[in-house]
């Protein structure tokens, strides 16, 4: 029954070796591996001490053991200062390594001398191998070299739970429980489970809680090789959070950057943090969307460039690493030479603009209208873009606002084609004079895509080729060129369809007197769900007030 407790908690310890391996990566603290290489042979050892029949196969047995008792407690002590972020003394190190040495090599003795055991008897207890000892000089040494690496270990742990916010109180606790179940197994409750060894279970209680202080490691390392030269030339920041948005580590440099980092608390949430707010809305942008991942931060008179990737720990995504570099360079010359190219390009769009409407109102002159035409329907589009905008539940971007007022002069660019005796005709057209006048639309999108195919703004090349196109087609299917029903034709185009007719109509031509805003309207609202899109109607009844005071105003 004894027996099987020492070799099951040893194949556990070899169980939980090869976990550590598969998790293993390079940058793992080299004291953590030297553990998880120890607890197997001490826990071997006390396997064949149990298994002993005889006097030499215990003495051989317990001298195994001794690895662990002697290096175990120190490569400990080692994890605990390295993890705590505490230097320990080259001198102290070394005196501390030939200390376990001298005691490991007296205990290779025992048997042979009287240092370390004054007397040793072999007997088998309940059914288990076991030596009864009585203890000499080395031993007492022995004792008072366990008590002092865990007192060292204790005190580290006990300062960095105080002083130390860069250090995390999670990973703190794992360190010390392992410690702590050690000394209480070794010193305190090993009378009570005579002739058991509770310190072999403690042994693999460690490797447990080191599984959990390895993984969660992970994400506090960010001197992994991948950044170890960026964090070598000391000039950029590195600052790292979890999924969770909790603060794990930061260098000195981002530190420096950011001096709130020094009073935040490692495995604390930055959501409360009034100064991290920026910082917050960086990381939540970048979880919705990891090509948002640059953003500007100034500080002073520095600005830094600001990139976000994932924290990973090779294999998985743990949380969320952010890199801060000195960008004020080309930052100032990027703004310059934005606002110079800024103002260069409005001068352009100014250019292009004033050509485009110059060649709409050539046209407009040929047409039979009054003039003034392209100038009307642009605003009358403004005005029912305004509407549109004021509804909370429908959303247009800015841009199409913008671009759809800009185009509204485009749509008419097609009748450029249109022979002068159709164009002109004071009376109404033959059907085939009137396939001819229909031709326009086409080929207005024809010319607009020629105008605008060297465009950087695809949006709007688009629109203004959409609202020459399609602004005579109906929401019935009646309409033309391509007979389009419904929301196959675009929102800008139908947009303008309104705006196109509703000027027409009110408006003077050598063959029509203009209507009154009464008869325009009730033609407009008999064509809403036929001509126009339906759901348009809401908008152009509360831009009607403003298509009259406009037309009231100026003498059309």
């Amino acid at each position: 029954m004894y027996e099987l407790y020492y070799e099951i908690l040893f194949v556990l310890s070899l169980f939980l070796l090869l976990a550590y391996v598969y998790i293993w990566q390079k940058h793992f603290d080299v004291h953590i591996t030297i553990m998880y290489l120890l607890v197997p042979i001490t826990n071997l050892g006390f396997v064949l001490l149990a298994r002993s029949h005889t006097f030499e196969e215990a003495i051989a047995a317990n001298k195994l053991t001794f690895v662990g008792g002697c290096f175990q407690v120190l490569d400990i002590m080692f994890i605990v200062f390295s993890q705590c972020g505490i230097k320990l003394n080259r001198w102290l190190r070394t005196a501390l390594v030939g200390v376990g040495c001298m005691l490991y090599l007296s205990a290779m003795n025992m048997g042979r001398t009287s240092s370390f055991y004054k007397s040793l008897r072999f007997e088998r207890v309940d059914g288990v191998g076991y030596l009864i000892k009585e203890y000499n000089f080395m031993h007492t040494v022995f004792y008072v070299y366990v008590i002092l690496c865990f007192a060292m270990s204790a005190g580290a742990v006990i300062y960095s739970y105080v002083r130390n916010k860069q250090v995390s109180r999670y990973v703190l606790i794992l360190l010390m429980l392992p410690m702590v179940a050690a000394m209480l197994c070794f010193f305190v409750i090993r009378k009570l489970f005579f002739p058991l060894e509770l310190i072999v279970a403690a042994h693999v209680f460690a490797q447990i809680v080191y599984l959990l202080l390895v993984w969660r490691l992970c994400l506090y390392d960010i001197t992994d090789t991948a950044i170890d030269s960026l964090i070598d030339r000391g000039d950029t920041g590195l600052i790292s959070f979890d999924f969770r948005m909790r603060y794990l580590a930061s260098n000195e440099t981002a530190r420096h950057i950011m001096p709130v980092l020094n009073d935040l608390t490692v495995d604390h949430s930055v959501s409360s943090v009034p100064e991290m707010g920026n910082v917050l809305k960086w990381l939540k942008c970048f979880s919705v969307d990891d090509t948002q991942d640059k953003y500007v931060y100034e500080t002073g008179d520095r600005i830094y460039l600001v990139t976000i990737q994932y924290l990973s720990d090779g294999r998985h995504r743990r949380g969320y690493q952010m890199f801060l570099t000195d960008d004020t360079k080309n930052q100032r010359y990027n703004a310059d030479l934005k606002a110079e190219v800024a103002q260069k390009t409005a001068h352009i769009v100014e250019m292009h603009n004033n050509l485009v409407l110059s060649m709409a109102t050539m046209v407009e002159s040929r047409d039979n209208s009054t003039g003034g035409h392209i100038r009307r329907t642009s605003e009358l589009v403004r005005l029912l873009v305004d509407e549109i905008v004021r509804d909370p539940e429908v959303t247009l971007p800015e841009e199409f606002c913008r671009d759809i007022v800009k185009a509204a002069p485009m749509h008419d660019l097609g009748k450029i084609a249109v022979d002068d005796a159709i164009l002109r005709k004071p009376g109404r057209f033959t059907p085939e004079e009137f396939e001819k006048m229909k031709a326009h639309a086409a080929e207005g999108a024809r010319i607009v895509h020629e105008i605008l195919k060297e465009t950087d703004d695809h949006a709007f090349h688009i629109i203004a080729e959409n609202v020459a196109h399609y602004h005579h087609e109906r929401w019935d299917g009646s309409g033309y060129p391509e007979g389009l029903k419904g929301e196959e034709i675009p929102l800008e185009a139908r947009i303008m369809a309104i705006a196109d007719v509703y000027d027409a109509l009110v408006s003077k031509r050598v063959y029509k007197e203009r209507m009154s805003f009464e008869q325009a309207d009730s033609i407009i609202m008999e064509g809403m769900g036929k001509h126009f899109d339906k759901r348009l109607e809401q908008y152009y009844v509360a831009a009607r007030p403003a298509f009259e005071a406009y037309y009231t105003k100026f003498d059309t």
